[in-house]
């Protein structure tokens, strides 16, 4: 079997439309959240994820930007994020933002193995907002796997890839489609490949999309320029 990774899309379609050439392949898509914000099409964005939903195993779960376009919670976020936000809350049918409403903070799967996995966008003490970073001490990252039953935790919100096995369990972060923020400008995701050996049967990889297009969208749409000169650092 396997299992695409996704996260933090951020209305970014020219990056989701990349990775889904090297993804559509797999039997199941998880995406940890964040489909919208930032970017310039977040209509296109999610109508692509509902469609696919309704052809194949693709679960995903609300992430902080999706919540607070949905809901209008925009408290905390940064003067960049914001003003995207009430963007998007302009532009984005009631259809859609009806849909980011419905998602869950959390969801369930098991693959053919039997292995189970959590979805969550940040971590289950906080499924919204707390970041877990691949550099957290085994002590930490062993805490917040206490709140979690499963076997494998997967997660986004931080846009950095990250594996960290504890105790035979592991913690997996694909990074982030739309928005990378570790120095890399491609867009990340991530495989299970539930045939290979475990625990190094989860793989990372990156590719190119048309970062001048997305970049020029969010220009046009008068939104801030940081946002789109970003996607050129991945930062």
């Amino acid at each position: 079997m396997l299992i695409a990774l996704i996260s933090d899309i951020h209305s970014n379609l020219e990056a989701l439309k990349a990775v889904w050439k090297e993804i559509k392949r797999a039997d199941a898509v998880l995406c940890m959240g964040d489909l919208v914000g930032y970017g310039a099409s977040p209509n296109e964005v999610v109508e692509f994820v509902r469609k696919q939903m309704e052809k194949r195993t693709f679960l995903c779960v609300r992430g902080n930007h999706d919540n607070a376009i949905a809901f209008g919670a925009e408290w905390g976020f940064n003067p960049y994020a914001r003003q995207a936000v009430r963007w998007h809350q302009r532009v984005m049918t009631i259809e859609n933002l009806e849909f980011l409403r419905r998602l869950p903070v959390r969801q369930f799967f098991t693959d053919d193995t039997g292995r189970s996995y959590l979805l969550i966008h940040g971590s289950p003490r906080a499924p919204l907002d707390e970041y877990v970073f691949p550099w957290y001490s085994d002590e930490e990252l062993r805490a917040i796997l206490s709140y979690v039953r499963q076997d494998d935790l997967l997660l986004g919100h931080t846009h950095v890839p990250m594996l960290r096995v504890i105790d035979g369990r592991r913690i997996i972060n694909p990074g982030g489609v739309g928005q990378p923020r570790d120095g890399d400008w491609r867009a990340a995701y991530a495989m299970i490949d539930t045939e290979a050996e475990f625990p190094d049967n989860v793989g990372f990889y990156r590719v190119e999309y048309e970062v001048e297009e997305a970049a020029r969208k969010i220009l046009e749409a008068g939104l801030p320029r940081f946002l789109a000169e970003r996607l050129y650092d991945g930062v």
